[in-house]
């Protein structure tokens, strides 16, 4: 078999008539090299089919066009059919491949995997990183961004920071207290949640939204936490309806666990709405398939991950082009099932 020779750098240089260092110059993106120059090389490049090679272009750019979203869960939760995390990657994608970036998905979900990734993002190996769904007080990110790596993060951070990051969220608390206030108005007055994880800012902020908004009604809190899987939605909604068989209403902190929920109320022989109203908060596609359809509150997730890649690309490039702090709006979105 004949393997054809890769064209090089000096091919290129000899059928453009320049220099081995024009070429490298233009490939490597320099806007000092004249436009005609430019184009001869760009003309060079395409006739010969030459390809950059990566490593020795990193050597000279100190980039290596690559940026890592980091998901501190398991592959199997990751994976599984909660559409929160698609649809951050699908977010993230489309702005980085807008920009020619490589997204590098890693998952931390163990002490183990959470060091590995510090050791590879420290290593020099992408020129950016990204967190979502992160849980606790997370030290990694400072940690990254002191060493002068670019840090991003999905969700405020849940304490100050010495060295504070860029961070893209949603209106938690605003969102919640729409969707608590249209249960008020439709005549509800036992409304329990089913509140998020208490180590996500997310989980926080919605219960927050809850119990700011039965407290100013003068009403009692019912509260059960899940962890945004449909099966604690489940278990939490049973729990509930053990608690106080009379509740009439649940704001639910996921689409996820408002499922669950739904099973649990169909289970016990409720009936939604008319026995209880459910709201839940994402507005994912399966949201309007629900039975009956849910009444949730839209985040825009896809905006989160292209807010979040935008805020990067500008880090990377020293060219912000977002706040460091975005909070985008949430929308209450109502049918049958409250």
């Amino acid at each position: 078999m004949v393997t054809r020779e890769r064209p090089t750098l000096e091919a290129v240089a000899r059928r453009a008539g320049v220099s081995r260092a024009t070429v490298s110059r233009v490939v490597n993106g320099s806007t000092t090299v004249a436009v005609g120059i430019r184009d001869a090389v760009n003309q060079a490049v395409e006739e010969l089919g030459y390809v950059p090679n990566q490593a020795a272009r990193s050597l000279v750019t100190q980039r290596t066009e690559s940026i890592a979203l980091i998901l501190p869960e398991t592959a199997n939760r990751v994976f599984s059919d909660d559409l929160f995390f698609p649809a951050v990657i699908r977010g993230v994608s489309m702005e980085l491949d807008a920009a020619d970036k490589q997204l590098v998905l890693m998952m931390a979900g163990s002490a183990a995997s959470h060091d590995r990734v510090e050791r590879y993002a420290m290593a020099g190996h992408v020129d950016g990183v990204m967190f979502a769904s992160m849980h606790g007080a997370d030290p990694l990110p400072g940690a990254l961004a002191r060493l002068g790596i670019p840090v991003v993060c999905s969700g405020r951070p849940m304490t100050p920071a010495e060295l504070p990051v860029p961070y893209v969220d949603v209106d938690h608390v605003g969102g919640v207290g729409k969707a608590v206030r249209h249960l008020l108005g439709t005549g509800r007055r036992r409304i329990a949640t089913i509140a998020g994880p208490q180590d996500m800012i997310a989980g926080i902020d919605r219960l927050t939204g809850y119990q700011d908004t039965l407290r100013e009604a003068g009403l009692a809190e019912h509260v059960a936490v899940g962890d945004f899987t449909r099966e604690s939605g489940l278990r939490a909604m049973r729990q509930l309806l053990a608690d106080d068989p009379a509740l009439d209403a649940v704001f639910v902190a996921s689409d996820m666990m408002a499922h669950g929920a739904l099973q649990a109320l169909k289970d016990a022989g409720r009936r939604v709405p008319e026995d209880v109203a459910v709201v839940g908060f994402d507005d994912f596609e399966i949201s309007r398939l629900s039975d009956p359809p849910l009444t949730t509150v839209r985040q825009p997730i896809v905006d989160m991950g292209r807010t979040m890649a935008r805020q990067m690309l500008g880090l990377v490039n020293e060219r912000p082009s977002e706040p460091d702090a975005v909070v985008l709006p949430t929308e209450l979105v109502v049918r049958a099932s409250a």
